[in-house]
């Protein structure tokens, strides 16, 4: 497996991260590499694109503009990633009507958001 460490692409990746990003109703979530699932694999196969989909999306997130929903963003367990910023992000999702389990978790079946479907590249 080739080790990319970024997207071939990394500025026409992210801007098509936080499009979808922005799909997201309030009130749902979704995981990291779920989100990368509705974009293409950019330039690599689909096997390789599945082992650095959710690490590139956080990338993305993690730079995005003011207005994109970073929020709505989870990762795989429905865990809010341990970082700073966190409180605050559960803070708005919980605003939002997002409940939490007793060990920090989101259901993802009740509040997770299915993202369009990507074409292949």
């Amino acid at each position: 497996m080739p080790g990319f460490t970024s997207p071939p692409n990394p500025k026409e990746f992210n801007a098509r991260v936080w499009q979808i990003a922005r799909q997201i109703p309030p009130g749902r979530v979704l995981a990291y590499g779920q989100l990368g699932t509705a974009i293409a694999p950019p330039g690599m196969t689909l096997k390789d694109y599945d082992a650095f989909r959710a690490r590139w999306v956080g990338g993305a997130m993690a730079v995005c503009p003011q207005d994109v929903p970073w929020w709505w963003v989870v990762n795989a367990q429905g865990k809010i990633s341990p970082r700073p910023g966190a409180e605050r992000q559960r803070a708005l999702l919980e605003a939002e009507g997002v409940e939490f389990s007793s060990s920090g978790k989101i259901d993802l079946l009740k509040y997770g958001w299915t993202p369009p479907v990507a074409r292949s590249a």
